[in-house]
């Protein structure tokens, strides 16, 4: 890898996924027949597209993201992988091939990101998982792609030394510190891309049995904690090409609030947001502005 001085970050930062009930009046008008994503992404030059862990997108819906995000400059959608993949791994090559294959038109407009191929806390530091991990590389050779590990037995150097050879970015991440979970940290395993996903510290519903996505991610970060990650993604700084920031407390538009307190850190100066995200959150109006031409701010 390139010393730190010779390489420049491009940063990109956004929420994990665009279309939530809980968004309306917070993020976006109310209503259908309005475009959230190029709304969410009039503020931010990046969203993880986390809907494809659940289903595989059809090929029509792949095609007007590329449309409708080709006006965007600049603009990064990455992937999450579906689950099929990460979760279940029961599946044939075929499958697998396909899944990637179906994000070409983004990849050839130049709009898609990494992959992100997310293990449950589950998967743990075992000869089983290290050889799975092995056979999944190939799959992704010339494709940037990174790896969230959740459980403690990743910690150490071996685990990044392992990722690199694999040519896979490690995923930083921010969860609940209970029993022997990976706490945060500033890795990097890939020159090209440097990877963070902000779950939240929801500690009492992060294993609670029986609990729902909403009330798991119902979390809001102080400026304190994010001081902490701004600080950590300046540690990567300088060592990828390309730092991706996701925040994936996404309960009532918080990932949002936060993301954007990030992107003030980090960027410097007064940013956009919507002025109902700014209504909501008392955290973003000593930073935040509503674009013009939007209501005035009664604050």
């Amino acid at each position: 890898m390139d010393p730190p001085e010779y390489r420049k970050t491009k940063i990109y930062i956004g929420p994990a996924g665009w279309s939530y009930a809980d968004w309306e009046g917070v993020a976006y008008p109310s209503g259908t027949g309005y475009d959230r994503l190029l709304h969410i992404a009039r503020y931010f030059n990046a969203i993880e597209l986390n809907s494809s862990f659940y289903r595989i997108p059809p090929e029509k819906m792949v095609s007007s993201w590329r449309e409708r995000l080709s006006s965007v400059p600049g603009f990064r959608l990455t992937i999450k992988v579906n689950g099929k993949f990460t979760h279940e791994r029961k599946y044939s090559p075929d499958e697998l091939e396909e899944f990637i294959d179906r994000f070409y038109p983004l990849r050839e407009a130049g709009i898609s990101g990494p992959f992100l191929l997310q293990f449950p806390w589950s998967f743990r530091n075992t000869p089983q998982s290290r050889e799975y991990l092995a056979e999944l590389a190939p799959y992704f050779a010339g494709r940037p792609a990174a790896v969230e590990l959740r459980h403690g037995s990743w910690a150490g150097e071996e685990t990044h030394e392992f990722l690199s050879r694999c040519g896979f970015a490690f995923c930083n991440i921010d969860q609940p510190l209970i029993g022997d979970s990976l706490p945060p940290t500033s890795h990097v395993t890939d020159p090209g891309t440097g990877y963070i996903r902000l779950h939240g510290r929801n500690e009492k519903n992060w294993f609670r049995k029986g609990t729902g996505r909403d009330a798991r991610y119902d979390y809001l970060y102080s400026m304190d904690e994010l001081e902490e990650w701004s600080k950590r993604a300046g540690e990567m700084i300088g060592r990828v090409g390309s730092l991706f920031i996701i925040t994936n407390n996404h309960f009532k538009g918080q990932a949002l609030a936060n993301g954007l307190q990030l992107r003030s850190m980090l960027e410097g100066g007064v940013i956009e947001a919507p002025a109902s995200l700014i209504r909501s959150f008392a955290s973003l109006r000593d930073i935040a502005i509503p674009p013009p031409g939007e209501e005035e701010l009664d604050l």
